[in-house]
């Protein structure tokens, strides 16, 4: 049983971690879309229309990567996953079903519209397309974190004697208060992500001496756009998530902080440590004292609980994982303000386009926001363990007893070398892409 635990598992952890590679580029690059098109709209400079369709190129990309490395999670919810999707089906069946009624159909149909109807239908319905690609975007976005958020803090929900969770009450689905603070920190990740996207292809350009009218309003595209997102990931959505978590998974937040030990008066903040799970310590610490406490309840002296306040069961199941995840995603996070502050200072001072070393940190920054995202839902999803569902249904309950061990590594294996296929044409079709730059338009 644990081995069987342990595949299915790693099995949809590789397949969702190589899926998120895609829609957290499509959301963020979808409002950057309508942000190039509305300015053409407002200033008929036809360099914005070509900034537009140029993206929409690269969104059209990563959507159908998207799609492709979708599916197979959504099979796993009936064969790995048979047990969790019996229990909980007539809850998580309901926001998963309006992500492909809504959401999916309204992104895909007006991509095509976009791609190939701007003639047809001329400019503002063309910008109209866009809009509405960003908000299928963006509504995918709301009903999947709208499903996380009930595993996260289950609401509105019945047990029945035979173990199945029934909703009671639809609208507490979508007032769940995981659900905003979560949605808004998400996406504006993916904004980070698509402005570190935009503006690594405007410092190749400069760079290459190639396309410079394109390059320079890429970067300065990305640069504001990524300072801003990056900000307000940390503050408030980053405050507010961590808030969320103290007050609800009190374990899973002490863990991820890496509080072995409850502090009588006032909780530190650990910038370094290495957790030690024998000791029960953190080794190597740099921490500050009583900032923890204060950044979380405003009181420099209010006490957190510790991991020694828990019971063994109810802790994460891998606590360095879940600490080392945390601590990659905001140490990255800190990096990204750094660089695009230090990036919009320049553009201010009209340098930035002949400071060479920014423009290659820029250029090769471009995985990190990407890593910064996987990190940022490994520490939700690893805090949440043992369970599937937060206090009420276990991880190992949640398995197939049919599916062996020995099938879901054989087609994991399987997935690993399709994605290894796939990762490969998408940085060909990319790249071709980007090589060949914006094209401006023919009259």
């Amino acid at each position: 049983m644990e081995d069987m635990l342990f595949y299915d598992r790693l099995q949809f952890a590789f397949t969702i971690t190589f899926h998120y590679i895609f829609p957290q580029l499509t959301m963020g690059l979808s409002l950057l879309i309508v942000f190039f098109k509305g300015k053409y709209l407002r200033n008929n400079i036809e360099k914005y229309n070509d900034a537009a369709k140029f993206f929409m190129k690269i969104f059209a990309i990563n959507f159908t990567m998207g799609v492709v490395t979708g599916i197979p999670m959504e099979f796993q919810f009936g064969t790995n996953w048979a047990k969790f999707s019996e229990l909980t089906g007539s809850v998580i069946g309901q926001t998963l079903a309006m992500e492909g009624m809504f959401s999916f159909f309204l992104e895909s149909s007006f991509l095509a519209l976009f791609i190939f109807g701007e003639k047809l239908m001329g400019q503002k319905l063309h910008f109209l397309t866009g809009f509405l690609v960003f908000l299928g975007s963006w509504a995918s976005g709301w009903f999947i974190l709208a499903t996380n958020a009930w595993m996260q803090h289950p609401v509105g929900y019945e047990i029945l004697d035979n173990g199945k969770f029934v909703l009671e009450n639809f609208s507490a689905l979508f007032s769940n208060p995981w659900l905003i603070p979560a949605f808004l920190h998400n996406q504006l990740a993916s904004v980070v992500t698509s402005s570190f996207v935009v503006a690594s292809i405007g410092a190749f350009y400069v760079l290459r001496n190639k396309q410079t009218e394109y390059g320079k309003l890429f970067l300065k595209t990305g640069v504001i756009f990524g300072l801003v997102s990056s900000l307000l990931v940390a503050f408030p959505t980053g405050d507010w998530n961590a808030k969320n978590v103290a007050k609800y998974q009190p374990a899973s937040f002490a863990a991820m902080e890496g509080i072995f030990e409850t502090e009588v008066a006032g909780a530190e903040i650990v910038l370094i440590g290495q957790p030690n799970m024998v000791e029960k310590k953190l080794d190597n610490k740099i921490a500050v004292p009583n900032i923890l406490s204060f950044l979380t309840y405003q009181e420099w002296d209010r006490q957190i609980p510790g991991m020694d306040h828990f019971k063994k069961e109810e802790l994460p199941d891998n606590i360095p994982a879940l600490y080392y995840s945390y601590h990659i995603m905001v140490g990255l996070g800190t990096i990204f303000i750094g660089v695009m502050f230090l990036s919009a200072f320049f553009l201010w001072r009209k340098k930035l386009y002949n400071i060479k070393p920014l423009l290659w940190t820029i250029m090769f920054l471009v995985p990190f926001p990407y890593i910064a995202n996987l990190t940022g839902w490994y520490t939700a999803e690893l805090g949440r363990q043992p369970y599937l569902v937060y206090g009420l249904l276990r991880t190992a309950d949640g398995i197939s007893p049919t599916v062996s061990s020995g099938n879901t590594l054989f087609t994991l294996l399987g997935f690993v070398a399709l994605y290894m296929l796939l990762g490969l044409l998408f940085l060909v079709l990319v790249g071709k892409t980007i090589n060949e730059g914006p094209k401006p338009q023919t009259h």
